[in-house]
């Protein structure tokens, strides 16, 4: 993911015409974790079309790239991800969007390693980061794409399952789901989010790897 200098809030123009924003914490210890599959969508799509995610006022790295015709603001928050909502509703007043033209994408305890699913409002499952985006926005319209890390053997392992870095063999499955998530957003910029419901949603899982996966080197 590449940072650089602060940019200014400031909105100028029409809105964009998709806010994506991906969660994760802050820092290089929290890279290559499961909690950070969100943000590295997010670093995914700004490699693909261009961009460069840099540091900006809203607490984010950001940066606005053009698919096609289309505007897609991109947007990692640099808060810690129990304080998604306060980097999440500044982006969405800089960006002049509303929830429904915002994706967040984030990890999926309830799925398994390798399922992919694209949601469009809802609960939220848990999830910390979700529950500050709506707190903040006061709204849960928002789209999302929901990455699978699977459960943890017990409720007492839950930090580490997401916050240690996984085997290689769960590794190399998360890249391929991240991909595709990242295919996924596109899908939602191009022809909405039902559509892209129906083309991700009804795919198999990546591979049928999980924790309990042989552990392979490093």
């Amino acid at each position: 993911m590449l940072r650089g200098g602060s940019r200014s809030s400031a909105r100028t123009g029409t809105p964009a015409d998709l806010l994506v924003v991906g969660l994760g914490n802050p820092g290089a210890e929290f890279e290559g974790t499961k909690h950070n599959v969100g943000a590295d969508v997010v670093a995914v799509l700004a490699r693909r079309h261009g961009g460069r995610l840099r540091k900006s006022k809203e607490r984010a790295l950001v940066d606005e790239v053009r698919v096609g015709e289309r505007r897609l603001a991109l947007a990692v928050p640099l808060t810690y991800m129990n304080d998604s909502g306060l980097a999440v509703s500044a982006l969405v007043r800089r960006y002049g969007v509303t929830p429904e033209r915002l994706v967040v994408v984030h990890d999926e305890l309830d799925l398994p390693v390798g399922r992919l699913r694209v949601k469009s409002g809802g609960g939220l499952a848990g999830h910390n980061g979700l529950r500050s985006i709506k707190a903040h926005l006061h709204d849960d319209a928002f789209a999302r794409v929901r990455i699978g890390v699977g459960k943890p053997p017990s409720k007492d392992e839950g930090v580490g399952h997401v916050l240690n870095r996984p085997p290689r063999a769960v590794r190399l499955v998360l890249a391929e789901v991240v991909a595709r998530a990242a295919d996924a957003v596109e899908a939602i910029l191009a022809d909405g989010v039902d559509a892209a419901m129906n083309r991700f949603n009804a795919l198999q899982d990546v591979a049928s790897a999980s924790d309990s996966a042989g552990p392979g080197p490093g």
